[in-house]
C-alpha cells in the first residue's frame, strides 16, 4: 500500500530508499555513540570534548530528522528503531564505562570516519537516481568531514 507514491522509476527508487535507509541508521547510531562519549569522557580535556560531542550530537540529530523526512517524501517509510540500527550501522561499538579524553577523541575520529565513507558511497550512489537526495547526502557529508577535521586536529 503506498500512502504517498514517488516521481522516481522503481529502479532508482531502490537505490535511492536503501541509500536513504543506510544514512538514518548511521546518523542515529552517530549520535547515540556521541552521546554515550558524551557522558562518560573524563581527562584533563573533558569540558572542551564534552562540549564538542554535543554539536555533533545536534548535527547527527538534524541530519537524520532531514534524511528521513526525504524518504518519506519519496514514499519510503524510514525505520529508526533500535534493532534496525543496531544491525545496520557502521560504527564501532563503543566501549562501556569512563573513557579517557584521548581515547574519546580517537573514537570519534574513527565513528566520523566510518560514517562518512558511507556516506560518500551513498553520494556516488544517488547521483543520477536522485539529485535532490545526492544533494543531501554531500551536504551532510561536508557537514560530518567537519566534525571529523576538528576532532583529527585535536588527536593529532
Amino acid at each position: 500500500m503506498y500512502v504517498v507514491k514517488s516521481p522516481l522509476a522503481d529502479a532508482d527508487l531502490k537505490t535511492v530508499s536503501e541509500a536513504l535507509q543506510g544514512a538514518l541508521v548511521d546518523l542515529v547510531d552517530l549520535s547515540l555513540v556521541a552521546k554515550q562519549i558524551h557522558w562518560n569522557v573524563v581527562g584533563p580535556r573533558f569540558r572542551s570534548i564534552h562540549l564538542q560531542l554535543d554539536e555533533v550530537v545536534a548535527s547527527a540529530r538534524t541530519h537524520s530528522d532531514t534524511v528521513a523526512e526525504r524518504a518519506s517524501a519519496l514514499g519510503v517509510p524510514p525505520d529508526g528503531r533500535a534493532a534496525t540500527v543496531s544491525s545496520g550501522s557502521g560504527i564501532k561499538t563503543t566501549p562501556a564505562g569512563w573513557i579517557k579524553d584521548g581515547d574519546a577523541v580517537g573514537a570519534m575520529v574513527d565513528a566520523l570516519g566510518a560514517v562518512i565513507t558511507r556516506m560518500r558511497g551513498r553520494v556516488n550512489a544517488t547521483g543520477d537516481a536522485d539529485p535532490v537526495s545526492q544533494d543531501i547526502f554531500i551536504g551532510i557529508t561536508a557537514d560530518l568531514e567537519k566534525h571529523h577535521w576538528m576532532f583529527q586536529a585535536e588527536h593529532a
